[in-house]
């Protein structure tokens, strides 16, 4: 897919929390001792912080960047699989939050851990078509893992928010982009259940791996690329594996990958974890420099795109906090600390 107008990211931000959960904590408290932690530790979500926060903070360092009127604005999207209200949307909260309304379009999108880049799909399309100038896609989650299960290893809380609007006010340029999904049952949860069920084993090939590598060979095949042609590539990263062999499979070198592979030092954050490694990659990325972005969500497929850095990139970055500063404040709690900022105990 290619837009008939050019159209990029004018401002990206990101938010993660500062609490930190080591997964030694997991293992202690579930197996004992030892394990085999997939992650080093996960971004935990305070008392006092839910997927809202985490989005407004990233839209608020995404607008930093932008520098552009909230009046202007004309769409704001968040997705999550994690939004503080069944009935309710986040979306308008977040429009309200910076002085975007009354007149713009505000919704909450819901597809697993891709939600945010099917928001940056939809805000694509309407920037493009001329019905508006600006559009807001959010991607942020406070992800639940039944204590014990396996997830509690790496559902963790995070966000990066990015707004759309014309080339030549954008930072990095989309130069195409793809979508592929099935009905693949590999992650699900019923209403009125607390936790996500997953499918363990089956959430790899014919889940993860299936989507994101046709995803990506499809859009490479399509545009002629290869591997060696980008300078970046950001994947979904569920935990350390997953991504590194995907991109092995797909080509790419470790130097290509690492920038973005956040998973080991916050876990895995659901609807931002593809758009945080991206924000991690524009934090530090130069002009005129090719990048490769494949999302994943489960039930399931893939959003892929490549994006073209432009000249303006270098003086946006500093203008908000950077990913690996966020990263880097950090405070380390044990798993009764968790346990009560996540409300995994019942006290009525």
């Amino acid at each position: 897919m290619k837009p008939i107008t050019p159209v990029g990211i004018v401002g990206y931000g990101a938010y993660v929390p500062r609490y930190r959960l080591p997964a030694s904590e997991v293992a202690r408290v579930w197996k004992g001792e030892g394990g085999d932690p997939p992650v080093r530790e996960k971004a935990v979500a305070g008392l006092d912080e839910d997927t809202l926060t985490i989005a407004l903070e990233a839209t608020r360092n995404a607008l930093r960047r932008a520098g552009v009127n909230p009046q202007e604005i004309g769409a704001v999207w968040v997705g999550s699989e994690s939004h503080p209200y069944a009935v309710k949307p986040t979306g308008t909260i977040v429009a309200e939050a910076i002085g975007a309304t009354p007149y713009t379009l505000a919704a909450d999108l819901q597809f697993a851990c891709k939600a945010g880049t099917e928001a940056i799909q939809a805000g694509i399309g309407l920037v493009a078509s001329g019905m508006v100038r600006y559009a807001l896609a959010v991607g942020a989650d406070t992800a639940q893992g039944r204590p014990g299960d396996a997830l509690e290893y790496t559902a963790a809380a995070g966000g990066a928010a990015y707004l759309i609007g014309p080339a030549k006010e954008s930072l990095a340029v989309f130069e195409e982009s793809l979508s592929y999904v099935t009905d693949t049952p590999d992650f699900w949860r019923r209403p009125y259940m607390h936790y996500p069920t997953h499918a363990q084993r089956f959430t790899g090939e014919p889940g993860y791996f299936h989507h994101v590598l046709s995803a990506a060979q499809a859009l490479l095949e399509h545009t002629s690329r290869k591997a060696e042609d980008f300078r970046y590539l950001v994947l979904h990263q569920p935990n350390t594996k997953f991504p590194e062999r995907a991109a092995r499979r797909l080509g790419f070198r470790p130097e290509q990958w690492k920038t973005g592979l956040l998973s080991p030092e916050i876990g895995n954050t659901y609807a931002g974890a593809a758009l945080l490694g991206l924000t991690a990659i524009l934090d530090e990325a130069g002009p005129d420099e090719l990048i490769l972005v494949v999302s994943f969500g489960s039930g399931a497929g893939s959003d892929a795109f490549i994006l073209r850095t432009t000249e303006q990139i270098t003086a946006r970055q500093k203008l908000a906090v950077t990913t690996r500063e966020y990263i880097a404040r950090r405070v380390v709690i044990d798993y009764a600390l968790y346990a009560r900022y996540r409300r995994k105990l019942l006290t009525e």
